[in-house]
């Protein structure tokens, strides 16, 4: 007697999936599965400019680790699948739905953020955008033209912290920190931090004479021939120092000095846009940066540093009456803070968008940090050359 005559009846019974379905079933499983590794274990990122040369180039492509520092819950969970904040072939088609927005929390990770990695995150000033220009951050935009000529000159969008731009620069700065530059030179807790040989800075190179061979500066990408020339024998170039070293070894080669800003040349600009700092990329500080926990006095000096972090970043209500502030509607004197917060630069100290404009960067814009390169693309370069070999799997520091 066949006593699982039952499930031969069942077995009968069930229809057999149509070529469509099959398609269908696999499509959405890879999708659920891409998703999955994407927020919680790792993500491609491209480097799309200058900013972090030469540990960075453009056209690098990269993997970023979401489990180092521990995955961030999405905030804004209701997305299109592989879209970050725009539908593709669009300009300002949403990719996401806000209308279910969840609070805050990461996953335990490997370990915390140190001083000289390399993270991507949110652009903290990108909850707000002007979608036909977009290179330019919207307060920049605001402090140069107005407000309402700003709202009547372009498209403005809001973003939720997830679906803001995605920046990668290096830590410098972490939670307690005190940071200050001087003359390009940054200083945390009171001890200089020169450029490691990946980043760059201008250098004033004096030639004894122009009469040399070209090639023999090939090595360092120079290329006096696109570059002004500041006197008949005087270039400024950007380079290392670990070229710069290299440069001043040459016959030919007179001098070669750090041409960085002098301080308050360039007033205005630079973060936190206070009238009473008269600072410049090379020159600014001293900054405490946040940490969890910690409280700050809030008067007159210190709201300017940290008035945006405390309102926009922690969502409390800020405003002052008659020379008193007041959080929450209530007059405060000091305040504590709910979150760490960051000091992100790039490594090309004259063409990278950083902290020093837009200030911190509160832990909850973190997205992971920068592992390997796996791909180089140069498409600058001849066909059978655009692969840069050499990078290929090249570790990130």
């Amino acid at each position: 007697m066949n006593y699982k005559f039952w499930q031969k009846k069942k077995d009968a019974t069930k229809k057999k999936k149509s070529k469509t379905r099959e398609w269908v079933d696999a499509i959405v499983f890879a999708v659920v599965a891409a998703t999955i590794i994407r927020v919680f274990f790792i993500e491609a990122y491209t480097i799309p400019s200058g900013s972090m040369e030469r540990s960075l180039l453009i056209g690098d492509f990269l993997f970023v680790s979401k489990v180092n520092y521990g995955a961030r819950i999405p905030m804004t969970p209701v997305a299109f699948p592989f879209a970050h904040h725009t539908m593709p072939l669009t300009t300002s088609t949403k990719a996401y739905w806000d209308g279910v927005q969840w609070k805050y929390h990461r996953l335990p990770g490997l370990s915390k953020i140190k001083r000289n990695d390399v993270v991507v995150f949110n652009f903290p000033e990108g909850d707000t955008v002007a979608v036909e220009n977009q290179a330019e951050s919207y307060y920049t935009l605001v402090r140069s033209m107005g407000r309402q000529q700003v709202r009547n000159t372009f498209t403005i969008v809001d973003r939720p912290v997830d679906k803001r731009e995605n920046f990668i620069k290096r830590c410098i700065g972490i939670p307690g920190d005190v940071i200050s530059m001087s003359n390009g030179i940054a200083n945390v807790n009171g001890k200089n931090e020169p450029l490691k040989n990946t980043g760059m800075m201008p250098y004033r190179i004096e030639f004894k004479t122009m009469d040399f061979n070209y090639a023999a500066l090939d090595e360092f990408n120079l290329n006096l021939g696109n570059t002004p020339a500041v006197t008949a024998n005087t270039y400024i170039v950007d380079a290392s120092p670990e070229i710069a070293d290299k440069l001043k070894t040459f016959d030919f080669v007179k001098s070669v000095t750090l041409s960085s800003d002098a301080p308050g040349a360039v007033p205005g600009g630079v973060f936190p846009n206070d009238p009473n700092r008269v600072w410049n990329r090379d020159n600014f500080g001293p900054i405490k940066i946040p940490s969890k926990g910690w409280t700050v006095k809030v008067d007159s000096v210190t709201m300017p540093l940290y008035y945006r972090a405390i309102r926009t970043y922690e969502g409390n209500k800020v405003e002052q009456k008659a020379g008193v502030w007041y959080i929450n509607d209530k007059p405060a004197t000091t305040y504590t803070f709910k979150m760490d917060y960051y000091w992100m630069m790039g490594d090309n100290r004259h063409n990278s968008a950083d902290s020093r404009y837009w200030g911190f960067v509160p832990e909850d814009h973190i997205v992971g940090k920068a592992l390997f390169v796996w791909m180089s693309w140069d498409s600058t370069a001849s066909f059978l050359h655009k692969i840069r070999w050499s990078r290929l799997f090249m570790g990130i520091h």
